[in-house]
């Protein structure tokens, strides 16, 4: 089987063109090319497949490390954008993306991409979670031995971010991380994000992803800082987002779509030969 290795801010997965012939069993494939010891090494598996309805030039069918599948990546959208346009499975730099949260445009640039990422949502119901809540946003909730405020967004897929104070290296993801992304309010786990607030427009964020742990980034996860920046007035409506792995570029004017701008990078190619393909 071919693939192909890429990365967005350090977001890595491995990619595979499904266009020749479908995957027989992705999750388990998605398990074993994402160990980072005995396969190929990422934070999971995205195919590159036909588009299953009208509307799209290629379709993205993504699983998380651990094999569950994900509904949306920023960062990997762009990569499978710009796989998408130089394999000739998508005829020109403006490249229309079937996920399992809707359609996405992705515009390729020379220095990377840009992506329309939809309108944030901040219904409980949307990502799912159970607040009895029109909205939660800086809502205050117990986790292990803290009081977090946390701000509830759909991106497509479901982040919680938490503002935190000081540095936010000095945080231990992993604990509150794992702990918020399995509390029995989100029925569906959730990704989250643990974000400092540099000035209006400047945020540094950590990233702790249902199904792949922490992560250098996560572009639908950025994308959910911004719109959570936004709305508590935090931030303004253009930020730069300074991950572990990169920096993106987010824009929302608190009503149309938010689009995000980032790096789409290849690192290499190669022929798995592993069991179970």
């Amino acid at each position: 089987m071919r693939f192909t290795k890429m990365h967005g801010a350090g977001n890595d997965y491995v990619y595979v063109d499904a266009f020749d012939g479908a995957v027989a069993d992705g999750p388990a494939l998605a398990r074993r090319v994402s160990d980072r010891h005995k396969g190929i090494g990422g934070d999971g598996l995205i195919l590159l497949a036909p588009p299953a309805r009208g509307g799209a030039d290629v379709r993205m069918i993504m699983y998380n490390a651990d094999g569950s599948r994900a509904q949306m990546c920023g960062n990997g959208i762009r990569c499978l954008a710009r796989l998408a346009r130089d394999r000739g499975r998508a005829a020109s730099d403006r490249v229309r993306v079937e996920t399992d949260s809707g359609v996405r445009t992705v515009e390729l640039l020379p220095e990377g991409a840009r992506v329309d990422m939809g309108v944030p949502s901040f219904d409980p119901r949307s990502l799912p979670a159970r607040f009895d809540l029109p909205r939660v946003v800086e809502h205050p909730v117990r986790v292990l031995d803290r009081e977090l405020r946390i701000t509830c967004v759909s991106m497509g897929n479901p982040h919680v971010v938490v503002f935190v104070e000081g540095r936010g290296e000095e945080w231990d993801v992993e604990r509150y991380g794992r702990a918020l992304e399995t509390d029995a309010r989100f029925p569906e786990r959730t990704n989250v994000e643990f974000v400092e607030v540099i000035d209006r427009a400047t945020v540094r964020q950590r990233t702790w992803e249902r199904g792949s742990g922490e992560t250098l980034a996560c572009g639908t996860g950025a994308c959910a800082v911004c719109a959570a920046g936004v709305v508590t007035g935090r931030t303004a409506n253009r930020i730069t987002n300074r991950l572990r792995g990169g920096d993106l570029v987010l824009e929302w004017d608190g009503k149309a779509s938010l689009f995000m701008t980032g790096e789409a990078v290849y690192v290499f190619e190669g022929e798995w030969r592993g069991d179970g393909v």
